[in-house]
């Protein structure tokens, strides 16, 4: 049985957290797919394919792992893609309530898929998308906490 990883968020951006997890998955599955997701909840900085896009570029070096954006319902999208685990960064405890909620209605909703949490490096535990995309905007150096081609995006996109 080959195991199968999606690994969902908005990666709005991406950052040098979600490579981290994307490159220890990509050591314990057969294949990873980071699923890119459109959420109504939220108002993204960049568009859906823009987003798939710079995830693409950041993850290339990875042979077995995927990027695909995607708007259905997560644990449909992993059956689509015959995905036996949801894989799930927590980077904090008080990531594990929401995390937990998640995954207990993931497996009502689909038993035969598997949560699975991985920790981000702890030089990577404080950074979230929305963090770099404030500090970008007012002016901040990022290159530390996402991939250069993330970087340069997100400095074009704010700065015009």
């Amino acid at each position: 049985m080959k195991n199968i990883a999606i690994y969902p968020g908005t990666f709005d951006p991406i950052t040098n957290g979600h490579v981290d997890l994307v490159e220890r998955a990509s050591r314990l599955f057969n294949r990873v797919i980071v699923a890119v997701a459109v959420n109504s909840n939220k108002q993204p900085l960049f568009t859906l394919e823009e987003r798939v896009s710079l995830s693409e570029q950041a993850l290339a070096a990875y042979n077995n792992v995927e990027v695909r954006g995607f708007e259905s319902l997560l644990t449909e999208f992993a059956r689509k893609n015959d995905a036996n685990v949801i894989l799930r960064g927590l980077r904090a405890v008080s990531d594990f309530d929401y995390e937990f909620q998640l995954a207990s209605m993931n497996r009502r909703i689909a038993a035969d898929v598997e949560s699975m949490f991985l920790m981000p490096d702890e030089r990577y535990s404080y950074i979230s998308s929305r963090i770099v995309r404030e500090v970008a905007s007012l002016g901040g150096d990022i290159k530390e906490f996402v991939p250069e081609i993330v970087a340069k995006a997100l400095t074009k996109k704010l700065r015009g």
